[in-house]
This record gives C-alpha cells, structure tokens and sequence, in this order.
C-alpha cells in the first residue's frame, strides 16, 4: 500500500478529503483534511431526485481543489466514493463522467449496506472495544446503522432517512408530526436490533456532541470517544428542537447547521427512544478512515493485529528514537505495578495505561530536549486517541507530563478531575512511573536488577551500583509507608 492515501467522501451536504500517512505496516496518521459542504443533494428530492446544476458545480469546483490539494502532498493513490445523493441521482452517470474527463478522479458509488460497513469497520478497530453496540450515521439523504460486537460487524441497514431529505419534504412545509411518522416508519428495520451504545458517526452527531461539550465546559477539546449518558443526551435534543435561531446559537449550534441540525436531531431522538439507549458515544471516524482500513487491512478481515494500537506504532515511530530504553520503561513500570498493587490497592485496569505512558514517555524528546515532558504531554494528548477512552487519553498524558517532576499538581487534578482517577491512584501511579524512569538512569541494554516487596521496603537488588539512580531517587517525593533500599 502507497504510504500516502487520500480519500474523498462525496456526501449529501458535505464533499470531504482526507490524506493518512503511513509510518509502518499498520501506524498511520492523519496528515491533511479539508472539507466542503456543497450540498449535492440540496433541491434534488423535489426533482425526483436529480443532482441540480447549481449544486453539480459547487461539487466539480470543490472537487477539482482537492485533486490539488492531493498532488501537492504527492499522495499515490486516491480512493474516492459517494454516498446517498449520488447513488439516487438519475442524472448521476452525468456527474461521474464529467469529474473522470476533467479531473482524472474515478467515482465509486456505494450502496447503503456498504457504507454502514465502512463506518462499522472505522469504529470496530479505532474506538475502544464495544459491545453490543449500534453506530448511526445520519447523513443528508439516508442514515446507515451497523451492529459491532467487539471488533465483528454485522447486521448493516441503510435506509431511505436523511437531514436534507426531511427538510426538504416536511421541514420545510412545517410538517413535523408527518415528519415524525415518516422517521417512526422507516425504523420498523430495526425491530429486531437490541443495542444499549450507540455510536454517532457524521456531521449531525458530531454537531449536538459538541454543544454539548461546550455547554458543559469539558476539560478535554477532543470529540472522538466522549461519552454521554441518554438522558442528557435526550434533553438536549429536545431544546434543539424547540429552540429558534437565536437560541440555537445560545446551544452553541453553528450558524450553517441551523437549517438541517432539526431534522438530525429528530432522527436521533426516535432511534434513542426506539432502543432505548443507555449510552451515547462519540465517533471521530467514519466512512473515510472505513475506505482507508479496507484498503490498508484487505488481507486481514478488515481488522487490525489483537493488542495493536496504531495510535501508539505512530507515535512510536515518528518520536521515538530509542526503542530499546522505551521497552525497558515499559517492562519495568508493569513489574514494579504488579509488586505494588495490592500495597496500594491499586486497580488491574491501570496496569496498561502506566505501561503506555512508559513506553511513550521519551517521545517528547524528539522536539526539545529540555522540554520533554510538556512536549510528551501535548503530543500524546493530541495524537493518542484511536483505541483509548478519554480517560485512558487524559490520565496516560498526565503521567508522562508529570514524570520526574513533583506529583500531579491540584490544579491540573481538578481540571480534568471527570476523567482521572481518585488522587490516592494517581499519584502512586505517578510515583511508579519516575521510580522506574530513576531506576533505569543508567539506561542497561536490559533491565539488570530485581526487584522485591519486604514489609514496606522495594528492594533493588543489583550488581551495578545504580549511582544516578541512588542520586535521583533522593529527591523522589515518598509515598507513604515504602522505603526504597539498594543491595
């Protein structure tokens, strides 16, 4: 596979480009996006659902910047598909030859069951694990849902249900309760589906999670994996639908979205209601990373390597240098969690977090020595996202931010006090990480000591005289009750 991929999704409301960048077998970032919402679909379902000429333009012009764009980033190769407005367009053959005879770009239209895949592909190996769980993309001319139980994807339904086309056929006719009845009827598919997540892909989702975040004034600016429980899920969606102009913006709803955001959140309000929904979680992924993985994992199922996370191999490969002294971080940290747990009661599903923070914890280096821990600290809170909950992302950047230096400051705790642990966990985690820092000063090509628990002394038991580890640890903020002793 080309190291640089670009994707386009040609949606309903929205034209979209993304380029990934590969750093090895399965690590890739994202290294450019742009977006454009041209509205493909807008006026075409009062016209038997022909793509207007208005809206072909909008959509060839952002088009033909995008295979610009991807030029000049030298990506080799381009996948590019279109979702609902241009599958239903009778004129569509029209559209797709005009873009391949003046672009050079090959459209491939998608069916609905194939785009509900792609977005299940994208959540199933870049969200933490989910169990039975549902993902809803509500898009401006249809709304794909697909069932993930762990990394499986199955049981993918598209329907005929979208923001643009309720708009256009009863939004804008003030016919909300015909509205409701055309929602409540296109939903009979999901009779038999019995989900308690569902996952929010798309623009309309992405849209009232936001608001949501900021009203609430969450500490994390990150949407991918926020959680958010129904109920306050639902009482949001129900201002948005009784809000006007004015009060949308008070809701934090961006001015462009105030035409469709109505018909998305009456949508989600009858598939909550439906399933009766206990959680709600955000999406950053969708269609485009699912084009991307079945591209990158065709030869694996569509999925990546058990206990491979492609956040980490990135950061790894483009920031750390040294592997060896990384390992190392990461194996001791694990030892010296499993001779302290239950001094420290320390709760198992920590143990990996640690061991993460660790083995990202020179990362930062790369960028300035002098400043390591607050360039680890930004460069994992920004790029360790796919694969980890949003208090895995927080509290692995933490350790690594305060690592070496005192304990985890109450400021920086009662900023993202939702997200972390209890102090008494995150402060002996903290201790645990700059001990095993210290204890390997003297970067050994492999870990050359042991280590024991007697009463309450560790003691490293070693034949090199840890000189700099004895030096450092001196000033190591104690815990209470551990004494550390060299033999």
């Amino acid at each position: 596979m080309a190291k640089r991929v670009a994707v386009i999704d040609i949606g309903s409301n929205s034209v979209r480009m993304v380029i990934y960048e590969r750093t090895s077998r399965f690590a890739f970032h994202l290294l450019y996006e742009s977006k454009s919402k041209v509205r493909l679909s807008q006026n075409a379902y009062q016209n038997n659902g022909n793509l207007q000429p208005e809206a072909i333009d909008r959509t060839f012009n952002a088009l033909a910047d995008f295979v610009n764009i991807i030029s000049s980033f030298k990506a080799r190769k381009t996948l590019c598909v279109a979702t609902s407005a241009l599958r239903d367009a009778p004129n569509k053959y029209d559209f797709i030859k005009l873009v391949r005879d003046k672009l050079k770009l090959n459209i491939k239209t998608i069916d609905g069951e194939r785009e509900a895949y792609l977005g299940g592909i994208a959540c199933a190996n870049l969200l933490p694990v989910l169990n039975n769980s549902l993902t809803i993309d509500i898009g401006g001319g249809s709304t794909e849902f697909a069932y993930i139980n762990k990394k499986n994807v199955t049981d993918t339904i598209s329907i005929d249900l979208g923001t643009v086309r309720l708009k256009e056929l009863f939004f804008d006719k003030n016919d909300v309760d015909g509205a409701k009845k055309y929602i409540d009827k296109k939903l009979e598919v999901l009779n038999e589906l019995k989900a308690s997540k569902l996952i929010g892909i798309g623009g309309t989702f992405r849209a009232i999670t936001t608001a949501i975040m900021k009203q609430e004034k969450f500490p994390l600016r990150k949407l991918h994996a926020y959680e958010c429980k129904s109920d306050e899920f639902k009482l949001f969606l129900k201002a948005v639908l009784n809000a006007n102009e004015d009060e949308l913006c008070n809701l934090n709803i961006k001015e462009n979205r105030f035409d469709i955001i109505k018909p998305g959140s009456l949508i989600l309000q009858r598939v909550i209601e439906k399933l009766s929904i206990n959680e709600l979680i955000a999406s950053g992924v969708g269609v485009r990373e699912g084009v991307f993985l079945s591209d990158l994992l065709r030869t694996s199922k569509h999925k990546l390597p058990q206990n491979y996370n492609t956040s980490v191999r990135h950061i790894l490969d483009a920031h750390v240098s040294d592997k060896e002294y990384s390992n190392n971080l990461n194996k001791l940290s694990k030892k010296l969690f499993d001779i302290l747990q239950n001094k420290f009661s320390l709760d198992a599903i920590y143990r990996g977090d640690l061991a993460i923070a660790a083995k990202l914890y020179p990362s930062g280096g790369s960028i300035h020595q002098f400043a390591q821990n607050r360039h680890s600290y930004y460069l994992i809170q920004s790029s360790l996202e796919y694969g980890f909950t949003q208090k895995q992302m927080v509290l692995i950047s933490t350790l690594v931010r305060y690592a070496k230096r005192k304990l985890p400051s109450t400021a920086h705790i009662e900023k993202y006090q939702v997200l972390l642990p209890d102090t008494n966990t995150l402060n002996t985690l903290s201790y645990i990480l700059t001990l095993s820092i210290y204890l390997l000063n003297h970067r050994p090509r492999n870990i050359d000591f042991e280590a024991e628990l007697i009463d309450n002394k560790l003691i490293i038991n070693s034949k090199n005289k840890m000189y700099l580890a004895k030096e450092d640890i001196k000033n190591l903020e104690d815990l209470k009750d551990l004494e550390i002793v060299f033999n």
